[in-house]
């Protein structure tokens, strides 16, 4: 599975791909220079129970620690996992 970032300076996605279909996407919105918000969370039905999800806030969490950014997760489902994973909470 591949995960490709695509941002357009005031919105962007991270998205799961398996070949040419989009297993999940997370969506994102800027809040200024050094913040974003996760607005959205999808997960394709025939991937659901494979962890896409999770991957895709994995990813985004390795660009937030590199660009040495915050994140605010609305998503609920970005949040419950911040909620359950204390390793990565660095980045809120």
């Amino acid at each position: 599975m591949e995960i490709e970032q695509i941002d357009n300076g005031d919105k962007g996605i991270f998205q799961a791909k398996e070949g040419e279909v989009i297993a999940g996407k997370m969506v994102y919105t800027w809040f200024g220079p050094n913040k974003l918000i996760i607005d959205h969370t999808e997960v394709n039905p025939d991937f659901a129970g494979k962890g896409v999800g999770k991957k895709l806030l994995l990813e985004l969490v390795k660009f937030a620690r590199e660009k040495k950014i915050k994140v605010v997760p609305y998503c609920p489902f970005a949040k419950s996992v911040f909620d359950k994973t204390e390793d990565i909470r660095d980045v809120l």
